[in-house]
């Protein structure tokens, strides 16, 4: 079944478009909607029939329009995914999904009310990498985790601050934790599980906005692994990068900034699994889509009833809550332990 697709927002909304075009059996977008009228043209330039539209409203009463990608600055997509639910539309949104566990569980609770849908973007879990990395665990030659670390070490310049909203606590809700870094710390649940507790020291050392650019946190996940992350915003380059120990085979992935699961990754067997052993899983993984085409395809194989592989609002809901005690341990001074319920004294907001 193809469904009919409009972005909201020109800039981001380009790396989707691309990604649903890859898909013409699944996807059609049908609308590029932002009230920058030439870049939302531009844009629509790059397929076929894709109209062009400032209108929000119009773009929610169309009868045609099944899924809501929003792709706009953060501070928008709570009132956006709330409109789009009302409307009876299934709701993509961009990272951070909103700007609260109190709005997550809003989200939630629409959801609830009206049976729709949504699905945050996180487009990390998809490629030959992960694929790999399950096929170990599934085959038992991974075993328990003992520790790892995780790297964001990204270049943002005053050029990249230019654009208004960002490096703004009211544009940007957060920093290098919320926009930056959020990927990986996804990923790293996705295949270690939860978080237990985490103590983080924030900084703003790079740029001359308001919120961080720079993270070193100590992290304790519940199956008591424990792992460092490094982020940073002034970096000579861009690089992502997770590596984790485990009982039979320690692992790295590559380095792709914004795609760090596209290609293979490396595995070195620890004794007593063997890396011929090692060797003959990651043979037989088969090739798979990466990144944001993996991440939709696994949305139109939710959306046509075989959910696993899509990213989930429970997801989302977790994403934020490591976001959430991350600013809370780096205002209190200590570690803060998950999870986190209405009773936390950021539930409602973690801005300053």
């Amino acid at each position: 079944m193809t469904r009919s697709v409009a972005i909201l927002g020109a800039g981001i909304g380009g790396a989707h478009l691309t990604a649903y075009a890859a898909l013409p059996a699944e996807f059609r977008v049908r609308v590029i909607c932002d009230l920058n009228e030439p870049r939302a043209a531009a844009l629509a330039a790059q397929g076929e029939g894709i109209a062009v539209s400032t209108d929000l409203a119009w773009v929610l009463r169309d009868p045609e329009i099944d899924i809501i990608d929003i792709c706009l600055p953060p501070h928008l997509h709570f009132r956006t995914a709330m409109a789009a639910l009302e409307a009876g539309k299934v709701v993509v949104c961009e990272k951070p999904l909103v700007a609260s566990l109190a709005e997550t569980d809003a989200l939630a609770a629409k959801v609830a009310q009206t049976g729709g849908l949504v699905f945050p973007v996180f487009q990390y879990r998809y490629g030959l990498g992960t694929a790999q990395m399950r096929a170990l665990i599934a085959a038992g030659l991974a075993g328990r985790c003992f520790a790892g670390s995780l790297e964001t070490h990204w270049d943002r310049d005053a050029a990249y601050y230019a654009v208004d909203w960002r490096g703004t606590w009211a544009g940007e809700q957060g920093g290098a934790i919320l926009g930056h870094a959020i990927h990986i710390h996804d990923l790293l649940t996705d295949l270690l599980g939860p978080v237990a507790r985490v103590h983080a020291e924030l900084a703003t050392r790079v740029n001359r906005i308001e919120v961080e650019d720079c993270a070193a946190l100590a992290i304790r996940m519940v199956s008591g692994a424990v792992v460092t992350s490094s982020v940073t915003l002034g970096a000579a380059g861009n690089m992502s990068r997770l590596r984790l120990m485990f009982e039979g085979v320690t692992v790295e992935s590559d380095h792709a900034p914004y795609a760090p699961a596209e290609r293979a990754w490396r595995f070195t067997a620890r004794a007593p699994v063997t890396q011929a052993e090692v060797d003959a899983v990651l043979a037989c993984v088969p090739a798979v889509r990466p990144g944001f085409v993996g991440m939709f395809e696994a949305l139109a194989q939710a959306l046509d009833g075989a959910p696993g592989r899509a990213v989930t609002l429970e997801d989302g809901r977790r994403s934020l809550e490591f976001v959430t005690a991350c600013y809370h341990s780096a205002r209190s001074g200590g570690p803060v332990a998950l999870p986190l319920g209405a009773d936390h004294p950021l539930y409602g907001s973690w801005l300053p």
